[in-house]
């Protein structure tokens, strides 16, 4: 199996994401990936469609702020475009596409997001942080035990996803920022750093692209 390089471009990309989360991925869900191509490959094509969705969503919820909504923006297309790249993929190694279960990730980190705003808006986007940040950690480690055919798409769109994190993550200081949000910022982004390594360190009985560590 050859690994993908990646590039000084996209070991400094790394090096930023690194330093925000608090926990690696366990060896054992990148040790597991190979043997779960079909699920790995299908649940990252729904997360580019809900990263999409998601931008979309706040596009129109919070038209009050300019520049969250030319982040946005290009947030959905990048989204989109790299949704198709993944269906592309999926028919090159044969992977039909069919509904699968979600992981419990994103359900635990919305669980956390407040009722009520600005709070939401601001927790809203330090989830965007911590999901983009946690996909760009998982890219760098696929591609070192993934095939090269599969690998080289997860090394193309590493820097895009630290770039995805970074926005979210400037967004959301600027949300609590203009009022109304929490009196400590950084300690509001623990919480959700705390809760994304509950998850994906603990055991999980599905693999997903951003499940926890494999039980099988």
């Amino acid at each position: 199996m050859k690994e993908a390089a990646l590039t000084a471009r996209n070991e400094d990309a790394l090096g930023i994401v690194l330093d925000f989360l608090t926990v690696r991925t366990p060896d054992a869900w990148f040790a597991a990936a190979p043997n779960h191509l079909a699920e790995l490959l299908i649940d990252h094509a729904n997360c580019e469609k809900k990263a999409a969705s998601t931008a979309l969503s706040m596009m129109y919820r919070y038209v009050e702020h300019p520049e969250l909504l030319r982040k946005m923006s290009s947030l959905a297309r990048e989204e989109l475009r790299h949704f198709e790249q993944v269906l592309d993929l999926m028919a090159d190694q044969g992977v039909v596409y069919e509904q699968i279960s979600s992981a419990r990730y994103a359900q635990g980190l919305h669980a956390e997001i407040s009722k009520t705003e600005p709070k939401r808006l601001v927790d809203l986007l330090i989830c965007g942080a911590v999901v983009e940040a946690r996909s760009c950690e998982r890219f760098a480690g696929l591609t070192q035990v993934l095939p090269s055919s599969v690998a080289g798409l997860y090394a193309a769109l590493l820097n895009s996803e630290a770039r995805h994190f970074q926005d979210y993550l400037q967004l959301a200081e600027a949300a609590n920022e203009q009022g109304g949000g929490y009196d400590d910022f950084q300690r509001r982004v623990a919480v959700f750093l705390a809760l994304d390594a509950q998850l994906i360190s603990s055991a999980d009985q599905q693999f997903r692209f951003h499940s926890g560590a494999p039980t099988r």
